[in-house]
């Protein structure tokens, strides 16, 4: 089976930095886009940051300049690097990737989230 395994999470003071990683496992023929989504308590999911296959990239607006995601096709990673962290990015950070599986399907995944408190 496909599996999303996240790393990088914790706590840091406002101001600080953070870089968060996911890693697929599992038969894997080719990863398309990958993502990174939040969900703050009492709100719902929002897109952070996006890449492409051809590693094309989109940002929410209050990540632009902050936030940088990139990706490994080799490792089948992607990482979200977090600068100038505000205690508002208080939340539970989920990668995304969309995988082809040998026999052809493709399919969304999940990572397991990670948690991510900034102080202030």
């Amino acid at each position: 089976q496909v599996q999303l395994v996240q790393s990088g999470g914790g706590l840091v003071q406002a101001g600080g930095s953070l870089r968060l990683s996911c890693a697929a496992s599992g038969d894997i023929a080719d990863i398309a886009n990958m993502a990174w989504y939040r969900q703050a308590p009492g709100k719902q999911r929002e897109l952070v940051a996006f890449i492409s296959s051809d590693g094309t990239t989109n940002y929410a607006d209050s990540m632009k300049g902050r936030f940088t995601i990139s990706r490994d096709n080799t490792e089948k990673a992607v990482y979200l690097q977090m600068t100038s962290l505000k205690p508002e990015d208080t939340a539970v950070y989920i990668c995304y990737q969309v995988i082809r599986r040998p026999w052809g399907n493709w399919s969304d995944y999940w990572g397991q989230g990670t948690q991510v408190t900034v102080s202030s």
